[in-house]
């Protein structure tokens, strides 16, 4: 049951909802929003603390809401009822589902990335566990990073994060940030990766680092390589480098990569955006003994998303 109905569009909580938006606000709370079914859903499933659940019924749009608020309770959210009016004005989305969570931010350091736990099975990277068949046999560890510098816009960022889920990548590093990963469009077009997909946000310079540290090959991706990616011989542990929309990779990245390698364009264009870089064939290639082979990582391109400035 909810713990207070509002109607009123002058209630303090909704003003509270709306600031979350803006992301001084959100930081300065610690807290930032999670719209939609689904979206909650992948939040309660990977563990995601829900301090509020706001419900508007009068948006549902299935049968499975009722279930939902049941488990967000049970896990201990204070669950609130909206009026329809009440959820619009709270609601970004142009056409709501009844569904508004906040959650606590959280932060993860390169310290947290497992990649010792990461083993190679034939030449997919996965994680080793101690009930996994085989696990105890000694393997070489080949982890598949994605690292993304100065990312402008959040619903580019949401896609990412969603194609890099789609195509194995084991975590994403998010160097020197121009939007911020809980940007309310970073959650939306990310359908919930964002709950799941390890991500550290950190600068440049100590991403460097900690990949030479850990024996992690970075590969550039800039138009200006000589080399195809698809020529490359990108076996061993990975981390993948892309940049910003506008400007691509900085001096850095372009200096301190291992190697630089480009996308191939048939037309006159010179760029992609940096989401469609992503839905690439990526390929990495494979060899035991004299047998080689080719398997592609692909991510998919965005899609439109509500703008969110913040």
């Amino acid at each position: 049951m909810p713990s207070e109905r509002i109607t009123s569009l002058q209630n303090p909580r909704l003003k509270e909802l709306v600031k979350l938006r803006d992301r001084r606000a959100r930081d300065a709370a610690g807290l930032f929003l999670i719209e939609g079914c689904r979206e909650v859903k992948r939040a309660l499933a990977a563990g995601v603390k829900l301090r509020e659940l706001h419900t508007g019924p009068e948006w549902f749009l299935g049968e499975n809401e009722a279930a939902l608020i049941a488990e967000a309770g049970h896990a201990g959210a204070q669950v609130f009822e909206l009026s329809k009016e009440a959820f619009a004005k709270v609601s970004y989305r142009d056409r709501p589902d009844g569904l508004l969570a906040v959650a606590p931010q959280w932060k993860r350091t390169l310290a947290d990335l497992d990649v010792a736990g990461l083993v190679e099975v034939g030449c997919f990277s996965v994680k080793a566990r101690d009930d996994e068949p085989g696990s105890a046999t000694p393997a070489t560890r080949q982890p598949l990073l994605l690292v993304v510098e100065s990312i402008e816009k959040p619903g580019n960022l949401g896609t990412i994060l969603r194609g890099a889920d789609a195509a194995g990548v084991d975590a994403v590093i998010v160097c020197d940030p121009v939007t911020d990963i809980f940007n309310p469009n970073v959650v939306r077009s990310s359908t919930g990766v964002l709950f799941s997909m390890p991500i550290v946000v950190i600068g440049s310079a100590e991403v460097r680092a900690w990949l030479r540290d850990q024996g992690i090959r970075a590969v550039a991706m800039t138009p200006a390589a000589k080399e195809l990616y698809t020529a490359a011989d990108l076996r061993g542990p990975l981390a993948v480098v892309m940049g910003s929309e506008q400007y691509g990779l900085s001096e850095f990245w372009l200096k301190e990569s291992d190697l630089l390698v480009r996308i191939p364009m048939a037309g006159q264009a010179d760029s992609l955006n940096v989401a469609m870089a992503r839905s690439s064939r990526f390929s990495r290639r494979c060899g035991r003994g004299a047998e080689r082979w080719t398997f592609h990582r692909v991510i998919s391109a965005p899609e439109s998303t509500r703008a969110a400035n913040s």
